[in-house]
């Protein structure tokens, strides 16, 4: 059985129709309720995470545990919970004897001059970073004791998601209803997007290889572009000018006094106006893996998600 901890978000809907595709037997968990599409071989329960028993009953006949979860943008809830759902779902893997994959980020890599790649060393340069890296940390340093099998799945800002993507909200919504988009950072500066279907196949992809496991992988993202050809590509597709406000970190702090989400990007600042370029080689190499181009990916977002 393939269980799905944090069920209900972008890639862990990626993740289930994979699964669903290829005739696996998968348990949903989560707080709220996930529809199951009447199909009998997917089951939902509901589940916190911060409770060990409920995750332990919701996991047990795992043979792979898909850590997805997201929790709300904010430093002090990552701060608080983070460490308990890990070594909860660290508990329920050895408990089971799943393997263990869990979809992270690269907050904990910090500001990195070069490309981030599965050695890069963890530098964090914001608070949501340190706990990301603390939480990683925690997971690998259980693989290698022996105690479990575990696999980290990195992957950078997604799009291509109906929820939490700057690029869908901000991007190619507006170019979708024919207004300027909005760009946090520096356009000139580099930056890697991976699309959604790609990292929820990845994930799919990693569940099925047992030789994948105990160890990190970047999933697969085409190279990274300034945001000007980004910006340029997005409304190439939808037909307009590639017109666009630039978002500051002044602007952002003034929006987050509003919004204690977006309050929560501004640490993050770092990432925009800095070159940013994910290196998803290994992946790509070992599952022969292309990812789709940020063209393709749009195009397919403009007939569904954001409709031009």
């Amino acid at each position: 059985m393939h269980t799905i901890l944090g069920a209900g978000g972008p890639v862990a809907n990626i993740l289930t129709k994979e699964l669903i595709n290829h005739n696996e037997t998968i348990r949903l968990v989560s707080r709220k309720p996930v529809n199951t599409n009447n199909n009998d071989k997917v089951t939902w329960q509901k589940a916190d995470l911060l409770n060990y028993d409920e995750v332990l009953s919701a996991a047990k006949g795992s043979t792979v545990i898909y850590l997805v979860a997201g929790l709300v943008y904010d430093k002090d809830i990552w701060r608080a919970q983070w460490p308990v759902i890990m070594q909860n779902v660290i508990n329920v893997t050895k408990a089971t004897g799943a393997r263990l994959i869990f979809f992270d980020n690269v907050y904990m890599y910090g500001l990195v001059n070069s490309s981030m790649t599965e050695d890069t060393p963890y530098k964090p340069s914001s608070v949501k970073g340190e706990i990301r890296a603390g939480i990683a940390e925690m997971l690998m340093n259980e693989v290698k004791a022996g105690n479990i099998n575990a696999t980290i799945a990195r992957a950078p800002d997604f799009y291509g998601a109906p929820v939490n993507s700057f690029i869908d909200m901000m991007v190619l919504s507006n170019y979708a209803k024919k207004q300027n988009a909005q760009w946090i950072g520096n356009p000139d500066c580099k930056h890697n997007f991976i699309y959604v279907p790609d990292a929820g196949k990845a994930m799919f992809l990693l569940g099925q290889d047992p030789n994948s496991g105990n160890q990190i992988w970047h999933l697969p993202t085409p190279p990274a572009i300034t945001g000007k050809q980004f910006l340029d590509i997005a409304a190439g597709v939808y037909k307009v000018e590639p017109k666009y406000t630039r978002v500051n970190k002044v602007m952002l702090w003034l929006f987050g006094l509003f919004k204690k989400v977006v309050m929560g990007t501004v640490e993050m600042y770092y990432q925009y106006d800095h070159d940013y370029i994910f290196d998803s080689s290994k992946f790509e190499k070992a599952f022969n893996f292309k990812p789709t181009s940020y063209e393709d990916a749009i195009t397919e977002i403009s007939k569904t998600l954001h409709k031009g």
